[in-house]
């Protein structure tokens, strides 16, 4: 019988490197069209390629280290390389947009723009990435809904936010090209630069919170919640607590359970309730601590 967990990293692995490849190809493809055509609104594009080729390899690397089981160093997994990598990627994505935006201002106020040459083979060129991007996000959506791997999932909302200045850089040629608005290029690298700088933004909030021990979004814990508060043989519960780290939700749970049971009728109603848990939340880690459920004449009552 296959280890459906493993089967999940290996799918996920699939994906990473299915990213890794077409990004690859994409800037090869792009730096070659920024070479033949000068055009800037290119260049951005290159950069966000080139990102995301880093981004994929980190991506790939973090699925693989965040995959391997606790040890004695590291008792809770693996799964905070994910957000460093994050982290890391969301400075480089900072780095350069600026980069970027300043070479657009500075055409800007050129007196004439610079020449772009080349612009069919720039279309075509773009084109291509276009379709190639549409692919992987495709085979990478199918994954995340399969495994529920967030950094999948993450890496699949990035393409699809690389389309945008894909798009805009054709717009650019076409109109270099059909009415010499050479200015265009420009506007649209600027338009690329701000959806860079949001999403690093994006992305550099989430992994900081992740690395500070954020709790899990708020819909998530109230759906635990609800699981706790329904469950049978549970009286009550108190101290939820949860973090995240990567893809994974660590939660501790203090239940309320009848005093005059046996230990192994309160075992099996913890164990049942994290099986539940676990299925509403495949990517959650779940440590359930059972307490005595105070009757009316305790002490303390």
């Amino acid at each position: 019988m296959t280890n459906p967990r493993n089967d999940d990293v290996k799918l996920g692995l699939s994906a990473g490197l299915a990213s890794v490849a077409v990004s690859a190809t994409l800037v090869s493809l792009k730096l070659w069209a920024m070479w033949q055509t000068g055009a800037l609104s290119i260049a951005a594009s290159l950069a966000d390629s080139a990102l995301d080729l880093i981004m994929s390899l980190f991506a790939a690397l973090a699925i693989v280290y965040a995959a391997r089981p606790a040890d004695d160093d590291h008792a809770f997994g693996h799964t905070s390389a994910e957000d460093l990598a994050a982290l890391f990627q969301s400075l480089f994505i900072f780095g350069s947009a600026l980069l970027i935006g300043w070479n657009a201002i500075a055409r800007l106020r050129a007196p004439e723009p610079p020449p772009i040459g080349s612009e069919t083979l720039g279309v075509v060129i773009m084109a291509v990435s276009i379709v190639l991007t549409l692919a992987l996000v495709w085979w990478q959506g199918r994954v995340a809904r399969k495994t529920g791997n967030k950094v999948v999932a993450a890496d699949r909302l990035h393409y699809v936010g690389d389309l945008v200045p894909n798009f805009g850089a054709i717009f650019a040629l076409v109109a270099t090209a059909l009415w010499g608005w050479g200015r265009v290029d420009a506007l649209v690298a600027l338009a690329a630069v701000a959806w860079m700088l949001w999403g690093a933004f994006e992305i550099g909030k989430q992994s900081w919170d992740a690395l500070m021990d954020r709790r899990a979004d708020p819909a998530v814990i109230d759906g635990i919640a609800a699981i706790a508060q329904r469950w049978p043989g549970v009286h009550g519960f108190h101290d939820l607590k949860t973090r995240t780290a990567g893809s994974r939700i660590f939660v501790n749970l203090h239940i309320e359970l009848d005093g005059e049971q046996s230990l192994r009728e309160a075992h099996a109603i913890g164990a049942g309730l994290r099986r539940a848990i676990l299925d509403a939340y495949p990517q959650a880690d779940v440590i359930i601590h059972k307490d005595v459920a105070r009757k009316d004449g305790d002490p303390g009552t």
